[in-house]
């Protein structure tokens, strides 16, 4: 029994604490505003729990999996290698908590207040904040709704101890032999090739004409052949059909070449895309717009129509990204203070921890020359890095697309070893409108992958040292 429900009142109210909800949080709380953030589950939202940085662990022990299994070209031999992979759950766990307990201690530290429930809205200045026991009713002067995204489930593959999305496949309590992935986009493709080095045989069911359709053609081939050398099989233009659940594993029928198949597995895990956490929230009662996805629209602040409420992350139009998400956050903080802050996506990087990984940022020469530039693109190989040689890892390329006229970088593509590291410095580059001429004049240290953005930059200026012209 709830005695008495006394509104209590605050500057700002953050929904959700997600890589969107904290940050935009946190810079609340540094410029001034009262703030309380709500979760209603764990703090640190997917991403920290059960999604970027978990997923990331698995993948670099898959790696070391992988390398310990010794490289002949290297000379280096091993023999009886195991993977106890209750201890990768355990030491995965222990990141996770690393991490999500830093954030907690970030949000006490600036004085932020961490309610735990679920919200509904009531109308554009009240919330009621709802656990298992108490009901509250929280008002407000400005609201930052970041509650984020869930797995799609296919209507043919509901999720169970076998049919499993991207959190049942993280937390699997054994290397299974045999793994099915419905969809190759980043999820797909990361969560199979982490268990492909671990000697899982991974079949990929894509519906497109190619795995990792966002990227450009060269970049996912390169992907592609390291993952059918890891002996995986993956089949292109396939429609998952249904599914047949064993005592011991899944039976997949889909469609392909016209042509029905079926393969067998220990699981199944389905990755066709995310759906925004908006539908429980009681938005139509504010009268909130949103799209016929799900998605709620946004101006160039990150504010929805209602004035005094703001939508960030996978709920409003974009890739579903933890850095955009982080991005808008602060945008939207900083607009609640009265600052000049306005969104800018041209500069936020993708990035795919495939093998290799691969990432990009600003504009593809395709998508340039749509938006009416005249480009040039300048490629780099890795091949030709003495870095990336002595890794042994010479597979891939950097693209960088350029302004003809006067050499400014409007986009960049990276498929090689630390791609997701190395798009920073381009990033960079096009926030702060530099041309090819200052990344070539930029010293990089020797020898580095990071020499491969000068190399590129050379090549854009027509004057190569290491490759011929």
């Amino acid at each position: 029994m709830v005695v008495g429900d006394f509104p209590i009142e605050l500057d700002t109210l953050v929904v959700g604490s997600g890589p969107g909800g904290y940050v935009a949080a946190i810079r609340a709380a540094q410029t001034g505003q009262k703030v309380t953030i709500v979760e209603k589950g764990a703090i640190g939202g997917v991403c920290l729990n059960v999604g970027c940085i978990p997923s990331k662990a698995l993948i670099e022990a898959g790696h070391r999996a992988e390398h310990a299994q010794g490289d002949d070209e290297l000379g280096i031999k091993t023999e009886n290698v195991s993977v106890d992979f209750s201890k990768v759950q355990e030491w995965k766990g222990s990141v996770v908590n690393k991490l999500t307990s830093g954030v907690e201690g970030l949000l006490k530290g600036n004085k932020v207040d961490i309610v735990g429930g679920e919200v509904y809205f009531v109308d554009k200045n009240t919330v009621k904040v709802m656990d298992e026991k108490n009901s509250q009713t929280y008002t407000f002067k400005n609201c930052i709704i970041a509650t984020g995204s869930h797995p799609i489930e296919l209507p043919t593959f509901k999720y169970s101890d076998r049919v499993l999305d991207s959190t049942g496949a993280l937390n699997l309590k054994e290397v299974p032999k045999k793994l099915v992935v419905i969809g190759g986009g980043y999820v797909g493709t990361e969560l199979g090739s982490a268990y492909a080095n671990f000697g899982t045989e991974v079949t990929i069911l894509e519906g497109l004409k190619d795995i990792l359709g966002g990227f450009e053609k060269q970049m996912s081939a390169l992907v592609k052949k390291k993952l059918k050398s890891k002996g995986a099989t993956i089949v292109t233009e396939a429609m998952a059909q249904g599914v047949e659940e064993t005592k011991d594993g899944v039976k997949v029928t889909y469609e392909a070449k016209g042509k029905k198949e079926t393969v067998e597995a220990d699981y199944v895990l389905v990755t066709v895309g995310r759906k925004p956490n908006t539908d429980e929230l009681g938005l139509e009662q504010v009268g909130i717009e949103m799209d016929d996805k799900g998605l709620v629209k946004i101006d160039e602040q990150c504010r929805t129509n209602v004035d005094n409420i703001f939508a960030i992350g996978d709920i409003v139009d974009g890739p579903p990204l933890a850095h955009k998400a982080s991005y808008e956050g602060k945008i939207a903080a900083e607009a609640i203070a009265g600052e000049n802050a306005v969104i800018d996506y041209n500069a936020i990087p993708a990035v795919v921890f495939s093998d290799p990984e691969l990432a990009t940022v600003g504009y593809s020469e395709e998508g340039a020359k749509e938006a009416g530039y005249d480009v040039k693109a300048s490629k780099f190989p890795f091949a030709a890095n003495g870095r990336a040689l002595s890794l042994n890892a010479s597979d891939g390329f950097m693209k960088l697309i350029t302004r003809k006229e006067d050499g400014l970088i409007v986009g960049a593509q990276i498929a090689g070893p630390n791609a997701s590291d190395m798009i920073s410095e381009l990033g960079l580059a096009i926030e702060a409108g530099m041309t090819a001429e200052d990344l070539a004049l930029t010293i990089h240290a020797h020898p580095t992958l990071g020499e491969i953005t000068m190399e590129a930059a050379e090549v854009a200026m027509g004057t190569p040292i290491h490759i011929v012209k």
